[in-house]
C-alpha cells in the first residue's frame, strides 16, 4: 500500500508539472474565475491522492483531475448561486465537460489566459507574477522572493488581481494588434522569470526546475508562433535557448561551477544554437529592437568563442551599452563591466563598479562583489579583494559556486610589504 501511495503521489506531482497551467486556463476560461479554478483543481489533487492507491491511477491523469475539478466548481456554483440563476451556468459547464470527454483532450487555454492577466485593468506590477502562479502554480512566497516583496503582500495583490478578472468580466483571448504592445511585455516577463527559476539549478538535477525551463522555452515558442511578427517574441526564445544550450558545460564531472569564459565549448548544444541564431537573425530583420534581441545578441557574441576560440568582447560592452540605455539597472553596469574587464581594460571596468557602489539594489548582489574582487586582485589590492570576496562568498547559495569563489580568493598572491 505505502509503495501504491508513492506511486499516487509521484503520478500526480508529474501532472501538476505538465498540466497545471492548461487546467487552470481551461477550468476558468469561460467563468473568469481564476481563484475557484485554482481551489477546485486543488480539491481534485487531494481526492487524486485519496483515490489513485485504492482505484489505480488512471490512464491519463490530467483528464481525471480536469473531471474531477469541474465537479468541484459545479457544487461550489449550486452553493453559491440560486437555483434559477445557477442552471444556465451549470448547463455551460456541464456541456463543456462532455466535450472535452468527448474529444479526449483537454483545449490548451493558457495564452488566452495569460494575456488575461496581463489586461490593462490589471496592476502593471502584479501582472507578470499572476501569470507565474496562474499558469506555472508558483506560490506567492516563491514569487514574492523572485520580486523582492513579503509573501504576505505578494498574496494579498495575487489574490485581488483575481477578483479584478471575475469582477470585471475580463475576456481569455489574444489581444488585437493595438492592445498588444503592453500586455505582450507582461506576457514575456513571466516567461523569462520562469526560465531564469529553472536555469537556477545549473546541473539540471532538480526535476521541477529543469522541467521549468523547458515550459517556459514551450510557451515562448507558442507565443512567437502565434505572433511571428513580434520580434521580441522571438527575440526571447533565442535567449532562452542560447542559454540552455549551455547547460551541460556548467559544471566540470565533479560537479564543479565553471564559469562562462572556461566553458568546454564542445559541450555547447549546437542544435539549440543553430536554432536561437536563427530566430534572432529573424527578429534583427524586423528593425525593431528591444531588450530580449540584445540580451540574445550578447549571447550570440560569447557563442563566437566555439569557432574562434575567443568571445566578441568589444560587440559584448557595445551591446551591453546599448541595453543600458534601453533597461537603465546597476545589473546591466555591472555585466558591461565585466566585459570591459574581459576586453583588456580591467581598470576602466574598475572604475565603473566603483561608481556604483554606493547604489543600494547592489548591497546584497552577488556577482558585483564576485566581479570587485576579481578587479580588485587583478589591481593587487588584496586585503580589498579579500573584502570582496567574503561578501560574495557570504551571499552564494549555491555551493559549488561558493567553493569556485573560495578558490579565487585563497590563489590571490600575497600583498608584498614596501
Amino acid at each position: 500500500m505505502r509503495g501504491t501511495e508513492d506511486e499516487a503521489r509521484a503520478a500526480a506531482e508529474a501532472a501538476a508539472r505538465r498540466s497545471y497551467g492548461k487546467l487552470v486556463a481551461f477550468l476558468s476560461a469561460r467563468t473568469r474565475d481564476v481563484a475557484a479554478a485554482e481551489d477546485a483543481l486543488a480539491d481534485a489533487f487531494a481526492s487524486a491522492l485519496a483515490r489513485w492507491p485504492v482505484a489505480g491511477i488512471p490512464d491519463n491523469p490530467e483528464a481525471w483531475l480536469m473531471a474531477a475539478a469541474r465537479r468541484k466548481a459545479i457544487d461550489g456554483v449550486r452553493r453559491q448561486r440560486t437555483r434559477v440563476n445557477a442552471d444556465p451556468h451549470l448547463k455551460l459547464m456541464a456541456e463543456e465537460a462532455s466535450e472535452v470527454i468527448e474529444e479526449g483532450g483537454i483545449p490548451d487555454e493558457r495564452l488566452r489566459l495569460m494575456f488575461a492577466c496581463a489586461h490593462p485593468a490589471i496592476d502593471p506590477a502584479i501582472r507578470a507574477p499572476l501569470i507565474l502562479q496562474t499558469i506555472l502554480g508558483f506560490d506567492a512566497a516563491r514569487i514574492a522572493s523572485a520580486f523582492l516583496v513579503s509573501p504576505s503582500t505578494m498574496g494579498q495583490r495575487l489574490v485581488r488581481a483575481k477578483a479584478r478578472i471575475r469582477e470585471t468580466g475580463i475576456p481569455f483571448r489574444i489581444p488585437d494588434r493595438p492592445e498588444l504592445p503592453e500586455r505582450l511585455d507582461a506576457v514575456l516577463a513571466a516567461i523569462y522569470a520562469a526560465f531564469a527559476e529553472g536555469w537556477a539549478d545549473p546541473a539540471g538535477t532538480e526535476t521541477r526546475r529543469r522541467e521549468l525551463a523547458g515550459e517556459a522555452i514551450w510557451l515562448g515558442r507558442l507565443v512567437a508562433s502565434l505572433m511571428p511578427n513580434e520580434p521580441e517574441a522571438l527575440g526571447l526564445v533565442s535567449l532562452m535557448l542560447f542559454a540552455e544550450a549551455r547547460r551541460a558545460a556548467r559544471r566540470d564531472t565533479n560537479g564543479g561551477y565553471v564559469p562562462l569564459a572556461e566553458q568546454d565549448v564542445t559541450k555547447w548544444d549546437q542544435t539549440l544554437i543553430t536554432e536561437a541564431e536563427g530566430l534572432l537573425l529573424r527578429a534583427s530583420a524586423m528593425g525593431r529592437p528591444g531588450r530580449y534581441q540584445i540580451e540574445a545578441a550578447i549571447q550570440s557574441a560569447h557563442v563566437v568563442r566555439r569557432s574562434t576560440g575567443q568571445a566578441d568582447w568589444r560587440a559584448i560592452v557595445d551591446l551591453y551599452g546599448v541595453l543600458a540605455a534601453m533597461v537603465p539597472s546597476p545589473v546591466v553596469a555591472v555585466n558591461r563591466a565585466v566585459a570591459v574587464a574581459q576586453a583588456g581594460h580591467a581598470g576602466d571596468a574598475l572604475a565603473a563598479l566603483d561608481e556604483l557602489a554606493d547604489d543600494p539594489r547592489l548591497a546584497d548582489y552577488q556577482p558585483y562583489w564576485a566581479a570587485r574582487a576579481e578587479l580588485l586582485a587583478r589591481a593587487g589590492k588584496q586585503a580589498e579583494a579579500a573584502t570582496a570576496y567574503d561578501r560574495a562568498i557570504g551571499l552564494e547559495p549555491d555551493p559549488s559556486v561558493r567553493a569556485f569563489l573560495q578558490e579565487r580568493r585563497m590563489a590571490m598572491k600575497p600583498q608584498t610589504s614596501s
